[in-house]
């Protein structure tokens, strides 16, 4: 059974590992701007971002303290 530290640094390791990966990810969607290599419209960027708002608020709400499964009381 992993010790709470080896959890931790198996955290650390992942979580450093995938946030660099969508950072890098978010960067080349920028060269996306380039509009003399690319023709967009505005509503084709709003969605793009949307759709990524959306995943990262989901993401960033499992990480918050679950008040879900808390019982009803009067």
């Amino acid at each position: 059974m992993a010790t709470e530290e080896e959890k931790s640094e198996r955290f650390k390791r992942v979580a450093e590992n995938r946030t660099n990966k969508i950072i890098d990810q978010l960067r080349l969607l920028g060269n996306c701007a380039n509009k003399s290599n690319y023709e967009y419209r505005e509503e084709d960027v709003k969605k793009i971002f949307s759709a990524i708002e959306a995943e990262l608020k989901e993401s960033k709400s499992k990480f918050q303290a679950k008040s879900r499964n808390k019982k009803f009381e009067l």
